[in-house]
């Protein structure tokens, strides 16, 4: 879904992939998403992609692919369990929120909640009216 939104075409010759990625309609995505360090999986090449996916991750894999473009945010806001945040999604969590991005819920970001199909539409909604010209364009 990231990789599409943001129009980041599928590696159509994948030499490196994760192990598990499997034949399916986002091997190729998986591909080059890992290719641009946009996820480095869950460890020993694996990726595990019917695992569900926390806040925390699904932030972070966003902040990559924003740093890949260029498109980072830039504000800041404090919540109160932000202490509970991994360092690895530190700076994406900041991000996101500096930028209006990520709003949280009753003063909480919730980190390691599950996160949601709908929680990501959100996300988009809230960035496509800075890119809507960019991706209408395709460019």
């Amino acid at each position: 879904m990231l990789m599409r939104a943001y129009g980041i075409e599928p590696d159509s010759n994948p030499t490196d992939n994760f192990t598990d990625a499997g034949n399916t309609y986002y091997t190729n995505y998986l591909a080059k998403a890992k290719e641009l360090g946009i996820t480095n999986g869950i460890g020993n090449n694996l990726f595990a992609p019917e695992n569900k996916i926390s806040r925390q991750e699904m932030f972070t894999m966003l902040y990559r692919a924003l740093d890949e473009l260029n498109e980072l945010p830039e504000a800041l806001s404090d919540f109160s369990d932000y202490a509970s945040i991994s360092d690895y999604a530190k700076d994406a969590f900041e991000t996101l929120v500096k930028g209006g991005i990520v709003s949280g819920s009753d003063g909480k970001l919730n980190p390691t909640d599950q996160s949601t199909r709908a929680q990501m539409a959100q996300i988009f909604y809230n960035l496509f009216p800075r890119n809507y010209e960019k991706w209408r364009l395709g460019i």
